[in-house]
């Protein structure tokens, strides 16, 4: 049922509501109802819903659901809606789709407050929420009926000015309870009672913002000036944590001021801040009354009636909508406000740019959706003509919360996404993105070079999402930069290496973040650079490339090798430094750190000819039939040691930029020899180390299971699905700890009476991502006196194989070693002898 037909039905209502307001007319001091019909007849259009506090509370849930159900899984829809609430108290639960944007009137979050619940889930691709883009919540305060408010999101799916009172979780489950993926995401301004909990989410930006509690981190966190960050050091936490933001002025926003009129608040500028900015009262800014802006409506606005409008002085904003503009819009007057509410689309149908803005101070532009056309345009979104030199320090142009879109819902294209041409620039929460699914998603189909591209001098960006360009995913050639949170995955659909080459075919592969060899300061912290490499064995030599100068600094970067042909890789984290991913296991292989890039003005690769110190102390840590985990004492360089290089009977089978390596894929009952060597980044390599032999135990295909009749099985933690469930016989049912993997958590098997044995076997098949990171296994006479751990290992999926010499003892124990935001969990435990 449809959003108009939900209306239909609540309007027989009306003359009910009607009697009653009748009535209340004649009782002082009782407020008129006012029907949920009225919600869209304002000034904002039939795609904006105001909701009052004195409409029925079902009706507005009503209304809310249906345009849920419109929009759950509709990905590429056209529809764009805005829900916004009167300053007031509701009893509403709903669920928030695509191309929707919750959000509360009032001038503080605390004006509105919702008793029940506005979540957002994944229930429409079983708890993977890796594609919940496009919709925004901001701007009220949340009562959650069952203590938790849950929003499952990735990219473009900002959440600003929210007070959750309780708990929020930031994923979903999969019908088998396991925590679905997650990519996002983007928390400001906003404060949370309880604890945050993200699980599975990859990464994450949250500034300015307050909680109880932040409970784990995947690859990549970073908190920038917000209250009770996270302690820990990356990359294991993986937190990066800045104590103040620089500068900021937080999103204008629609509200209702004291007189019932409508308004735009823009917040004041700040420097140097922590927290949020309504935390003693309202937002510090000035308010814009609405008769100052021109209310564009895609059934009746054009590129000549908007432009027309901005010359004569006036503000945009843009009711929700997909708009076909046959012009540039141009933004001329300094601290011109262009704010979008309901995800509008700006889409450019001439091959212009979308969006230009002179070098003129305090432009905001906020909330908009901006879609290549089909024909190719040099830019979507350009702030500042080339050669721009003013100074707009005390006054900086602002962007929130923009995806520029090429490709997805067609086949558009376009040379840059964002070009910013002037200097201090501020950027908060920008999605860049060349579609790699949809419609029009192919290497030739939907191209474009870049996603941003930055000319001007002090640029600073908070949560840069740019993915799958064709080039360079960011190019920066201005000074001063600095960027807070970046995530990129570098394109799938490279067709070959020699489609894919740069510096003139020298290089393989395009870096995702480029800053110009001209650069002499630039600054980034909380990087994480992705590939999956769908189509054909390309490499990438470096996932950032910048100039060896004093003044470049990165902090806190990951490289990850999601998936991709057997073949691909990224080689170095930055400038031949750091390890290549290039599988999904050993963990080494799938994913590489490094803290700390600091130039030095020398030039390693031509200057540098001493090699590193041999490693030291090479040993055998654990190893099981089909793998071997090795550990050494670091290395030395007179430049530094970029990783080491481990070698199996003298052949290469890979690197670390860690002391430590696990090789897998062994063969049982086999003998294998290593060396290790240490090189530095312009490739000086050390003498081998020491040789260390060993032979992997017996395989785990041998042995008989031993009858369980009267185990018993306990675990610290303890969860509604007890360690009984081990030992029933039954793959539906499991064990699980019901919190995320941690340190010292441990599984204990009493068999009753001693017994002989010589392998077991830990399986988590149907909770493929719940075993164990990392374990030691202990066995024991009498419960008591355990002694020292029998077999140790690393668990590389959801069936683990531990073997090691016949052992006699009545208990077995499993201890874990490893984190991750899973739960550990495991359908049957079972003993061979």
């Amino acid at each position: 049922m449809g959003v108009d037909e939900v209306i239909r039905r609540l309007a027989s209502t009306i003359s009910v509501s009607a009697a009653v307001a009748g009535l209340c007319s004649v009782i002082p001091g009782v407020a008129l109802a006012v029907p949920v019909s009225q919600a869209n007849t304002t000034i904002f259009g039939p795609r904006v819903y105001v909701f009052d506090p004195t409409m029925p509370a079902a009706d507005i849930t009503g209304v809310a659901n249906s345009v849920f159900t419109k929009l759950e899984s509709a990905e590429f829809s056209t529809e764009r809606y805005a829900l916004l609430f009167k300053p007031g108290s509701y009893s509403v639960n709903f669920n928030v789709g695509y191309y929707t944007h919750v959000a509360g009137l009032g001038q503080s979050p605390d004006d509105v407050t919702i008793n029940g619940g506005v979540n957002v889930n994944a229930d429409w691709d079983n708890g993977n929420a890796t594609r919940n883009f496009w919709r925004a919540l901001e701007n009220y305060s949340v009562v959650p009926a069952n203590g938790q408010t849950q929003i499952a999101v990735s990219q473009a799916a900002p959440l600003r000015r929210l007070h959750i009172k309780g708990d929020l979780h930031l994923f979903d489950f999969d019908s088998n309870w396991n925590a679905g993926w997650a990519s996002g995401g983007f928390l400001a301004d906003s404060v949370v009672d309880g604890q945050v909990v993200p699980a599975s989410q990859q990464q994450w930006l949250s500034r300015n913002s307050k909680w109880a509690s932040w409970n784990n981190g995947v690859w990549n966190m970073v908190f920038v000036g917000v209250n009770n960050a996270p302690t820990g050091q990356f990359p294991n936490p993986p937190y990066t944590v800045i104590d103040r933001t620089p500068i900021i002025r937080e999103k204008p926003y629609l509200y209702v001021n004291s007189a019932g009129q409508y308004a735009v608040f823009v917040p004041a500028l700040q420097t140097n801040t922590q927290g949020v900015s309504w935390a003693n009262g309202p937002t510090p800014g000035q308010a814009l009354s609405i008769d100052q802006f021109y209310i564009a409506r895609p059934e009746t606005a054009s590129a000549a009636s908007i432009n027309s409008a901005l010359s004569q002085g006036k503000h945009l904003l843009f009711t929700p909508g997909v708009y076909q503009l046959n012009d540039t819009l141009r933004v001329n007057n300094a601290n011109t406000v262009v704010l979008g509410i309901g995800l509008p689309t700006l889409i450019q149908t001439s091959g212009q740019p979308t969006i230009s803005v002179a070098d003129v101070d305090g432009v905001k532009i906020a909330g908009l959706l901006l879609e290549a056309g089909t024909v190719n345009s040099p830019s979507i979104l350009e702030v500042g003509p080339a050669g721009s030199s003013k100074d707009h320090s005390a006054n900086p142009t602002f962007l929130y919360d923009l995806t520029v879109r090429t490709g997805g819902a067609f086949a558009g294209r376009n040379d840059v996404g964002i070009k910013i041409n002037s200097h201090h620039v501020v950027g908060d929460q920008l999605w860049l993105w060349r579609a790699d699914h949809g419609a029009g998603a192919a290497w030739s189909t939907n191209p474009t070079k870049n996603g941003l591209v930055v000319n001007g001098n002090n640029v600073t960006i908070y949560g840069l999402f740019n993915e799958h360009h064709n080039e360079y995913q960011t190019v920066w050639n201005g000074n001063g930069g600095r960027v807070y949170f970046y995530q990129s995955e570098i394109p799938y659909d490279v067709p070959n290496q020699g489609s894919w080459m740069s510096k003139n075919g020298t290089v393989n592969g395009f870096a995702s973040y480029k800053v110009a060899d001209t650069v002499t300061t630039h600054e980034a912290w909380g990087l994480g650079v992705y590939s999956y490499f769908r189509d054909a064995a390309v490499k990438s030599e470096n996932a950032i490339e910048a100039p060896n100068v004093q003044g470049v600094k990165f902090h806190n970067m990951t490289t990850i090798w999601l998936n991709g042909v057997a073949g691909s890789e990224i080689t170095h984290v930055i400038n031949g430094l750091g390890g290549r991913v290039y599988a999904n296991s050993p963990a080494e292989a799938m994913r590489q750190t490094l803290n700390e890039y600091s130039g030095t003005g020398t030039n390693p690769p031509t200057g540098d000819t001493q090699a590193p110190t041999v490693p030291g102390s090479l040993k055998v840590a654990s190893s099981t039939s089909t793998q071997v985990s090795l550990s050494w004492t670091a290395s030395t360089d007179n430049v530094g040691v970029a990783a080491y290089d481990i070698y199996r009977s003298g052949s290469l089978v890979g690197s670390s930029t860690t002391t430590s390596y696990t090789d897998s894929g062994l063969a049982a009952s086999t003998a294998y020899s290593y060396t290790v060597k240490a090189r530095d980044a312009a490739g000086n390599a050390s003498a081998a180390s020491n040789t260390v032999s060993v032979t992997t135990p017996p395989g785990g295909s041998t042995g008989t299971a031993l009858p369980r009749t009267g185990w018993t099985a306990t675990s610290s933690p303890t969860s509604g699905e007890p360690a009984s469930a081990l030992l029933d016989g039954s793959m539906s049912t499991r064990w699980t700890t019901g919190a995320p993997m941690a340190n010292g958590q441990s599984l204990t098997v009493d068999m009753q009476s001693a017994k002989t044995f010589t392998k077991i076997v830990m399986d988590s098949t149907g909770s493929d991502s719940d075993y164990a990171r990392g374990y030691q296994v202990f066995v024991s006479s009498d419960g008591a006196n355990w002694g020292s751990a029998i077999a140790t290992g690393t668990g590389t999926g959801p069936v683990i194989t531990v073997t090691f010499t016949a052992r006699t003892a009545r208990y077995i124990r499993v201890v874990q070693t490893g984190t991750n935001s899973s739960w550990w969990s495991m359908r049957e435990f079972n003993v061979y002898n």
